[in-house]
């Protein structure tokens, strides 16, 4: 091949990886990289004498721009608590999602193949109706009128405990995040439990492995990058999301997404929301790059 015509080649491949890489690159500078910047630079500035940000210049010429507002964060606690509090339904929310979804990708997984694609079907279905529909759905199961709430209060009475609200709780929350995070959950578990060979579990019980065995030695480990990737897609959008508790939460139910909703819409304190934001888009990186760290030395083992 003369030298040509592997330059030409070469430019060819060149174009054809721009074409590939080059709209997701573009998508994440857009609509990622330049509002973060954005942020960053309206956390350093002082709000406005009616809301929004103050000028970048004073009146003197002279740059006005602050620190104060992540010492405000750093030295108020109340934020800090609403932040862990924020991390702890996180958690919770994705150990309940991994109890939950584990069995049911594992059922979906065995079952025969005429039925898996009506059982994936099942999990997707609730995507087909709107988020704010099904989470008012939720107010209706769990309010004090429903025959869930009656029928646990009534259980509760028998044993001599007051009766329970379960709406605008606590509970409703972590009920209302398990929900509608459950099925990005299932469907990475699903994924890779699908792929398993059979062959390895019935060379264990040859060899006389029991079936709790057979899970724990063999189909768990192996299915460990799907609960990386399930837990990731799961705990950073439940970090962050504020409509659930909004609807289903008490008054301290907030979480740090109504914290950032309340500075932007309602006090428009936007250089301190700008602060909770980042706040909670490092915590969200810092999640997805723990799962990959984690999830990385299994690929090798297991790849």
């Amino acid at each position: 091949m003369s030298k040509a015509a592997t330059n030409d080649a070469a430019k060819r491949g060149r174009l054809a990886r721009w074409l590939i890489s080059g709209p997701p690159l573009f998508y994440l500078l857009l609509f990622f990289a330049i509002p973060s910047l954005i942020m960053v630079f309206a956390s350093v500035r002082y709000a406005g004498d009616y809301g929004g940000l103050a000028p970048v210049f004073d009146e003197a010429g002279k740059l006005n721009l602050t620190l104060e507002n992540f010492q405000r964060f750093t030295s108020d606690f109340i934020y800090t608590a609403i932040f862990l509090k924020s991390l702890m339904y996180a958690v919770i929310t994705t150990c309940c999602c991994l109890l939950m979804a584990y069995p049911l990708a594992l059922l979906i997984a065995r079952s025969p193949k005429k039925y898996r694609d009506l059982l994936i079907l099942l999990v997707i279905l609730p995507f087909w109706s709107n988020f704010l529909i099904r989470v008012y759905a939720w107010m209706i199961i769990l309010g004090p009128q429903s025959g869930l709430t009656q029928a646990v209060n009534y259980v509760l009475g028998l044993v001599g405990i007051e009766p329970v609200r379960l709406l605008f709780t606590a509970f409703s929350v972590i009920v209302g995040l398990v929900y509608v995070h459950l099925p990005f959950m299932v469907l990475p578990l699903y994924a890779n439990l699908e792929k398993h060979d059979p062959a390895l579990v019935d060379a264990a019980q040859d060899l006389g492995a029991s079936a709790w065995q057979r899970f724990w030695r063999i189909t768990f480990p192996l299915s460990l990058p799907g609960v990386y990737a399930g837990a990731a897609l799961v705990f950073i959008p439940a970090l962050g999301i504020f409509a659930v508790s909004d609807i289903l939460g008490g008054t301290g139910s907030d979480m740090i997404g109504n914290v950032i909703k309340q500075q932007f819409l309602e006090t428009r304190d936007w250089p301190f929301g700008s602060v909770l934001s980042i706040v909670l888009t490092v915590a969200a990186l810092i999640a997805a790059g723990i799962a990959v760290l984690v999830a990385r030395p299994r690929r090798e083992i297991h790849g």
